[in-house]
């Protein structure tokens, strides 16, 4: 991936639902069924959610693994930063999470969950690319080309992360329209006016971003 510029899918409500649908059918038919499922927080809180709602389950659990920033900043490696609450020794684990990507996410849950003593641990996610080191158990679409993929409950957060890489790796003050321009070339984003100007609201507000007139300079410029 050139960090610079890379193609992103941004994924409808309506699109994360028919993945979420496939997944849990996928489950299904495999004839296994979890006792506790588990959502690798953030981006699988949602799916977990969804697929236990197909699945007619109830036991819903969670955990919090870093290792994604906003907009495709990548930390160094995966950690576990809020483990579970809940003991699950001899039961059998669904994690679930939205996408695999390099896989150290998904290889971080599972050792952690297999060292707490589960019956069997299985893995689920509603994309899986195929450059991931790890291949979950169940997925309900498989990504031969790479792209960083922005789910919906995660839109406008990765939205202004990509504008702010624009704005911080500009040197001159630049307008909103030049900031949308670059977001289209370099990430395939297409934002109308309206979503820009709330998104350099949200910039300058957080004092990620300064307004100029009608031009927009990074934080460190």
């Amino acid at each position: 991936m050139n960090p610079e510029s890379f193609p992103c899918d941004i994924v409808t409500w309506d699109e994360f639902y028919d993945l979420a649908k496939v997944l849990a059918r996928q489950i299904k038919s495999s004839g296994w069924r979890p006792d506790l499922v588990v959502a690798i927080g953030r981006g699988g809180y949602v799916p977990g959610r969804v697929v236990c709602d197909f699945l007619v389950h109830d036991l819903l659990t969670s955990m919090k693994i870093e290792h994604w920033g906003i907009a495709a900043q990548k930390k160094d490696q995966a950690t576990v930063r809020f483990p579970l609450a809940t003991a699950i020794s001899g039961q059998k684990v669904l994690i679930v999470d939205d996408v695999t990507d390099t896989g150290d996410t998904l290889t971080t849950a599972t050792g952690y969950v297999e060292s707490l003593g589960p019956a069997e641990a299985r893995t689920a996610v509603l994309q899986h690319k195929i450059s991931s080191a790890f291949e979950p158990d169940y997925y309900a679409e498989k990504i031969t080309e790479w792209r960083w993929i922005i789910y919906p409950w995660a839109v406008h957060e990765d939205l202004v992360g990509f504008s702010e890489r624009v704005l911080s790796s500009s040197e001159v003050p630049i307008s909103a329209d030049q900031i949308r321009a670059d977001l289209k070339r370099r990430f395939e984003i297409d934002l109308d006016e309206e979503q820009m100007a709330e998104i350099l609201e949200d910039l300058v507000a957080l004092g990620r971003g300064t307004e100029i007139g009608e031009v927009y300079r990074g934080a460190g410029g």
